[in-house]
């Protein structure tokens, strides 16, 4: 069985490590030009099922090394006022914090990747395999053709065009700052909501428990820092909005240097009517893109690829027929895909400025 992977996002490169430990070939593209083509240096949260589905998909010679680039991330979510000044809690929470290009790093080890190739299309062969196509011209034959490439997925594109983006509305900026002892108090618990006028203000801890590059010599060399994300009601400009914030909130913006900044959108995508099932599929934000704020999306996607490198084991093995896998695979990641989009969404007003109503969302034309 012969697997083709578009995408070497943490889904796509999890899904490859899954299937190559256990003697399925893999075959991994990804349209960037290289692991340092775009900055993904920021954190998110792990929770039991992305780390039981790390724990699944990693060899075990590297789960000693996923626990050594990992931070606790334990305790309240205080809420602030712009002058630091406590005016609430969102509630504990008890995860794994992780560096997105630290953890990219680890799946991408003893994986072939070939970059800067971009898929244009496929074709599904009378004998039930797929032809993927690519814009250098090149032709590849799969029995399962797996589309991991993000919110603008091309792979969906072709196979469920009905299914697209869908806009909040809603514009965040995040980055990270070099963590200091000033800035580590700003975060006592597993995060901090600061609240002002026109704008709400998150901050979370990175601190690894090893430094990355002495974990693992192949790993980046990234420092702890303090991770941020702001939502503004306005396209001023953030020094403008934060004038009169307390000069620790400020100091955390001044300190942060343009290429460790980011301006994102926020879009979903919900997995709604589902194509006949074949040997073309989906995973991750390619399919069920998540907001930010439910803390969930690469979590999901790696639920997806350790739920279907399970079930293309058992291909593998003889226990079950390809087309019968792929369509329970996308039973279960459709059900609980959708749900997670939802709680996101659902999640998303707790954070808005002045916790506005859920924003409508409407079609991103791709």
């Amino acid at each position: 069985m012969r697997v083709v992977v578009i995408g070497a996002g943490l889904g796509g490169l999890a899904l490859a490590q899954g299937l190559r430990q256990a003697g399925i070939e893999v075959d991994v593209s990804e349209r960037d030009a290289g692991v340092h083509a775009r900055f993904q240096g920021y954190r998110i949260g792990l929770s039991e099922v992305g780390v039981a589905a790390l724990h699944g998909c990693l060899p075990a010679s590297s789960h000693p090394v996923l626990d050594a680039i990992t931070g606790d991330l334990a305790g309240d979510r205080v809420v602030l006022d712009h002058q630091l000044r406590r005016v609430g809690d969102l509630g504990p929470m008890t995860a794994l914090a992780a560096d997105r290009h630290v953890l990219r790093h680890l799946l991408l080890h003893g994986v072939d990747v070939r970059f800067d190739r971009r898929f244009t299309g496929y074709q599904v062969r009378q004998d039930g395999r797929v032809d993927v196509h690519f814009a250098d011209g090149a032709t590849t034959t799969a029995d399962l053709l797996v589309g991991a490439d993000g919110i603008g997925s091309a792979v969906r594109a072709a196979l469920a065009p009905g299914i697209e983006p869908e806009d909040t509305g809603i514009r965040f900026v995040l980055g990270r700052t070099p963590l200091t002892d000033r800035f580590a108090r700003l975060v006592p618990g597993a995060g901090t909501v600061v609240r002002g006028p026109g704008l709400t203000l998150m901050l979370g801890l990175m601190r690894f428990r090893v430094p990355p590059r002495q974990a693992a010599p192949w790993l980046p060399d990234t420092a702890d820092y303090l991770r941020w994300v702001c939502m503004p009601d306005s396209p001023r400009p953030l020094p403008e909005l934060v004038e009169g914030w307390h000069p620790d909130l400020r100091e955390v913006l001044d300190a942060t240097s343009a290429t460790h900044t980011t301006h994102l959108s926020i879009r979903v995508v919900r997995p709604s009517t589902r194509w006949p099932s074949g040997p073309v599929t989906l995973l991750g934000d390619a399919i069920h893109a998540t907001s930010p704020s439910g803390g969930n999306g690469a979590n999901t996607a790696l639920r997806d690829a350790d739920l279907l490198r399970r079930k293309l084991i058992d291909v593998a093995r003889g226990r079950i027929s390809l087309l019968d896998a792929v369509e329970d695979y996308e039973r279960q990641m459709f059900d609980y895909g959708a749900e997670a989009v939802a709680r996101s969404l659902d999640a998303l007003p707790a954070f808005l400025p002045g916790r506005a109503d859920q924003p409508r969302v409407s079609p991103v034309r791709s």
